[in-house]
C-alpha cells in the first residue's frame, strides 16, 4: 500500500524518528518559546543569589552595644574602661532609657555600676548586668563587658592563650545557599514545568487526541523526563556559575560528581511533577497540589538555612524528603569535596522518589 507518490506508507513510518524523540522535541520547544518559563528557570535564581549574596555578604563582625546607666556609682570609671574595648560600642543612657533600648533590642546589655560589695579591699567596683538571656548577643555582650572590666581591674589570666582567627570561603552563607538554590530550582523546574504543562494539555484536549495515537502513555510522560535533561546543564551551570564568578563559589568536588547528583535531582522532581499531574483537570487543581507537595520542602529542606534548626525528633522525616536529600548531597560535592560515595544514602532517598513516583504516575495518569 502507497501514497499518492508513490512511497509505500510502511517506508514513511520506519523512516521517521521513534515517537519519544519527536515528543521530546516537542517539549523543548514549548518550553524555549515560554519567555516566562525561561525567566523563572534561569533568570530567577541569580537574582535571589545576587540579593541574599549581597544581604548575607562577608563583612567584619558587628561591635556589640553596652549601655551604662547615667548616675550610677563608678559611672565615669565604667565608661572610661568600657569605651577602650574594640569590642563593644558604649552609651550613656538614664535607667529608663537604658531599659527602653535594651526592650527594643538597641543595646545588648544595661550596665549599672553599684556600691562596693560588702568586705571589698580598696576601690573594687560592683556592677549588675541586665541583659536577655534568650539572645545570643545579650550573653555576649555580657561576657565581653565582664571580661573587659576584670582585666582592666587586674584579673590575672591563669591561662596561656593564642587565637588563630580564619574566614575560609566555605564557611560563608553565600556558599550554603547556592546548593540550595540548585536544588529549589530544580524541584521547582521540574515540578511547575511538567505538571503545568500536562494540565494545559489535558485542560486543551491535546491529551484525547494522543490517546488516539499509537503512541505509548510512557513514551509521553518520559519525553518530559528527557526534556527536563537538555536543560538540566544550563540550569546547573548559570547558578553554580553565577556564584563563582561574582561571589567565588568553588566546587570542591568533582564536576561528574555534580552532574550525577543533579541528574538524580532532576529526574526525581520530574517523576513527582507527572505524578501530581497525573490526574488534575484544571490548572488551579495542580497547582494547589503542586504547593501542598512543595511547601513543607520550601520550609524544612534546608535551602535558606539549616534544617537542623528543628527538633531532633522531626530529623528522620526532614531527611527523608528528596529535597532535603539533593541540597545535602548537592552540599557534599560544592562545599565539602566529597566523593559520590559519601552521598550514596542521600541519592537513595532521590531514586526512591523518583522511580516510585513515576511508576504510580504511569498507573494514574489519565488523557482526559
Amino acid at each position: 500500500m502507497s501514497e499518492g507518490d508513490g512511497t509505500p506508507i510502511a517506508a514513511r513510518v520506519a523512516g521517521r524518528p521513534h515517537p519519544l524523540v519527536e515528543l521530546t522535541r516537542a517539549r523543548l520547544v514549548e518550553f524555549v518559546r515560554e519567555p516566562e518559563a525561561v525567566f523563572w528557570v534561569f533568570v530567577f535564581p541569580v537574582l535571589l543569589a545576587l540579593a541574599l549574596g549581597i544581604a548575607f555578604r562577608s563583612k567584619p563582625a558587628e561591635r556589640l552595644r553596652a549601655a551604662v546607666e547615667r548616675g550610677a556609682p563608678a559611672q565615669a570609671r565604667i565608661l572610661a574602661i568600657l569605651r577602650a574595648s574594640p569590642d563593644l560600642t558604649v552609651v550613656e543612657l538614664s535607667p529608663a532609657e537604658a531599659a527602653q533600648a535594651l526592650r527594643t533590642g538597641k543595646v545588648d546589655v544595661v550596665v549599672e555600676g553599684t556600691a562596693p560589695a560588702a568586705g571589698s579591699k580598696g576601690d573594687l567596683l560592683s556592677v549588675t548586668y541586665r541583659y536577655d538571656t534568650s539572645r545570643a548577643e545579650g550573653r555576649a555582650a555580657r561576657l565581653a563587658v565582664d571580661d573587659a572590666l576584670q582585666r582592666a581591674l587586674g584579673r590575672p589570666d591563669l591561662l596561656a592563650v593564642r587565637e588563630e582567627r580564619v574566614a575560609q570561603p566555605g564557611n560563608r552563607y553565600i556558599d550554603f545557599l547556592i546548593p540550595g538554590l540548585v536544588g529549589l530550582n530544580l524541584m521547582g523546574s521540574g515540578m511547575w514545568g511538567l505538571g503545568f504543562a500536562v494540565v494545559q494539555a489535558r485542560v486543551r484536549k491535546l491529551l484525547k487526541r494522543f490517546a488516539a495515537t499509537p503512541m505509548r502513555r510512557s513514551h509521553y510522560l518520559l519525553s518530559f523526563m528527557l526534556s527536563r535533561l537538555v536543560g538540566l546543564v544550563l540550569e546547573v551551570v548559570v547558578v553554580v556559575g553565577f556564584g563563582w564568578l561574582l561571589f567565588g563559589v568553588a566546587v570542591r568536588g568533582s564536576l561528574v560528581d555534580l552532574a550525577v547528583v543533579s541528574l538524580v535531582g532532576a529526574l526525581t522532581f520530574a517523576g513527582l511533577g507527572l505524578l501530581v499531574a497525573a490526574r488534575p483537570r484544571t490548572i488551579e487543581g495542580v497547582s494547589g497540589w503542586m504547593n501542598l507537595v512543595q511547601l513543607p520542602m520550601w520550609l524544612f529542606s534546608g535551602t535558606f538555612f539549616s534544617y537542623e534548626r528543628f527538633p531532633a525528633a522531626v530529623q528522620p522525616a526532614i531527611r527523608a524528603l528528596p529535597l532535603t536529600a539533593l541540597n545535602d548531597a548537592l552540599r557534599a560535592v560544592i562545599n565539602e569535596g566529597s566523593p559520590l560515595s559519601a552521598s550514596f544514602p542521600a541519592v537513595l532517598v532521590m531514586v526512591l522518589w523518583g522511580v516510585g513516583s513515576f511508576a504510580v504516575a504511569l498507573r494514574l495518569f489519565r488523557w482526559q
